[in-house]
This record gives structure tokens, sequence and C-alpha cells, in this order.
């Protein structure tokens, strides 16, 4: 591999509740031989809430169009679940990963095995079959 070949870019999604993992996502990604792409790193917390959310949503939206997968860490949050949503309406791959604090606790998941925080269903206004079905169908 040389210096100048092309890498994947992969944008990372993660629950706002796990931000404090972005560092090891990046690094988890950039040993796998992919480019991340982290709204995280990118945007940090929403910028302190100096920025409207929708925009940094838009721009989150932004990343994912120019990514060529999605993965997911962890649980799926109201915001992640859009995003995957949106990823496979535009046909990206999406891939689901555990989340630890250390690369080495990171692992990939069936889409299936995936877990839900609690208020994704009110928020997006799907049951968690309905939720999954969305997730797994894709997949197959």
């Amino acid at each position: 591999m040389t210096l100048t070949q092309s890498l994947p870019v992969v944008y990372t999604a993660q629950s706002k509740h796990n931000f404090f993992c972005r560092d090891v996502i990046c690094e988890y990604v950039l040993r796998n031989q992919a480019v991340p792409l982290n709204p995280f790193r990118i945007f940090d917390y929403f910028l302190g809430d100096r920025v409207d959310r929708d925009v940094i949503r838009r721009a989150n939206n932004n990343c994912v169009r120019i990514a060529d997968e999605i993965w997911v860490f962890g649980e799926i949050s109201d915001g992640v679940f859009h995003e995957i949503r949106y990823a496979l309406d535009l046909g990206k791959p999406v891939r689901y990963f555990t989340l630890s604090t250390r690369v080495e606790g990171i692992t990939e998941v069936a889409p299936h095995e995936i877990s839900l925080e609690e208020e994704v269903e009110r928020s997006v206004g799907l049951s968690e079959k309905g939720l999954r079905e969305v997730i797994v169908s894709a997949a197959q």
C-alpha cells in the first residue's frame, strides 16, 4: 500500500451518550484501513450549542452522502436511526459494531443483534419491531 492509495471513507454513527468514545472509534476505523468521518470529531458535541442543531444534522447528512460506508457503533439513538435510514435510502452499506473504550473491545455484530436506546420508539414513531425490521431487512 502506498501513501497515495485511496481508502474508503466511513461515516461513524454513534449516540451522543457515547461521544466520549469518539477517539477509539476513529482509531478502530483507521486500523481497519478506512478514513473516519466522525461527527463528534468534526463538529464536537453540537459545537457547544453555538449552532442550531438542525444545521449540524444537515451537515451530518452531507457527511453520510460523502461517505462510502456507514459504520454504527453501540446503541442506536433516534438521530443514529435517521442516519441509518438515510444511508440505506442512498444505497450505502451499513455495518454495526459494539462499543468499548478500547479498540480490542469493539466487534462487528449482525443487524439483528443491535441495541436501541429507550427513546427511539417514541421519537421515531415506530415500535421496536418496526425499527428492527427497517434495519434488518436492509441487510438482506
